[in-house]
């Protein structure tokens, strides 16, 4: 992993409401932890078939998958970054959407604070605001479900 890439990551962890920050990429995996040291892994080998399963217990068979035109699928807009969570521009404004609130593709859907940054994040799909997630305020990490669209 790049040196500057890593301390933009530590940076981000001690400037943060965030305690803890795992990122994993073809050459390994870090690990930041606030209050510790960052560790730093490689990848691990994968297991062989006779070591997935203890010896005498029975495999669990997957469930059915309902058709996809049976339901609809709900589309779920993650945080691009790790940061804290807002619902609206500013503490007393209106929040951007609600739960059964129609938006386009690229209207705001809420504000991700990263190292005093405040971003914008876009629905990335037209549809109905289902659920959030997220609470405001909240700390929210790499990935994490903000909104479901459907």
């Amino acid at each position: 992993m790049d040196l500057r890439k890593l301390k933009t990551l530590i940076d981000l962890v001690s400037e943060s409401n965030v305690s803890e920050l795992e990122i994993t990429e073809a050459e390994g995996k870090v690990r930041i932890v606030k209050g510790g040291g960052p560790s730093y892994q490689l990848p691990a080998p994968p297991l062989a078939p006779s070591a997935q399963a203890p010896v005498g217990v029975p495999a669990v068979a997957p469930a059915p998958i309902a058709p996809a035109a049976a339901v609809p699928a709900a589309h779920t807009v993650k945080s691009p970054m790790v940061g804290t969570f807002y619902r609206a521009a500013s503490p007393g404004a209106k929040a951007f959407v609600e739960i059964g609130s129609q938006v386009k593709e690229g209207d705001t859907v809420c504000i991700i604070e990263a190292m005093k940054i405040l971003n914008e994040i876009e629905a990335d799909k037209a549809g109905t605001i289902a659920q959030i997630l997220c609470e405001n305020g909240q700390a929210v990490e790499y990935g994490q479900p903000l909104f479901t669209i459907e």
